[in-house]
């Protein structure tokens, strides 16, 4: 008689042998963006400072915490223009940005000292455009029960 031998797998190793080899991901391109928008939001504890397409995609961020400032240093008009000076640079080397439009959001004080930061990277600014919301009284109040 022949002796038939039997094979048994485990899960572990059926996986082993049926994945497909992993390859690594095709690296995008860099975007070039002329013209960008960056948003500004300054509030009294901290300043934050976006760079977007004009879609509003984001191509770099930085704020005055991410850059080491602590405390009641964030909400300095020198941590600002280091946030700001930061998320420039990073825009204009990686994306080739040349031209923005400023959207100042808030009544910190990093308003100035950002706008500021962003000239002096080497970037043009054709607008600045303040968008901080304005409180109006609110709504008709409702009229009285009647009995």
């Amino acid at each position: 008689m022949a002796e038939e031998e039997i094979k048994t797998t485990t899960a572990a190793q059926a996986t082993e042998t049926t994945a497909a080899p992993k390859t690594k991901a095709a690296k995008k391109g860099k975007r070039i963006v002329n013209a960008g928008q960056v948003h500004i939001q300054a509030t009294f504890n901290n300043t934050i400072i976006s760079v977007t397409d004009k879609t509003g995609a984001v191509l770099s961020a930085s704020s005055a915490g991410a850059n080491g400032f602590r405390g009641s240093k964030k909400g300095t008009a020198f941590a600002a223009g280091v946030a700001a000076e930061k998320a420039l640079d990073i825009a204009k080397k990686n994306h080739a940005l040349n031209t923005v439009d400023v959207f100042v959001s808030g009544i910190g004080l990093g308003r100035d000292a950002a706008i500021r930061a962003i000239s002096t990277v080497g970037i043009r600014i054709d607008s600045i455009t303040d968008v901080t919301p304005i409180a109006h009284g609110g709504v008709r109040p409702k009229g009285e029960r009647k009995p």
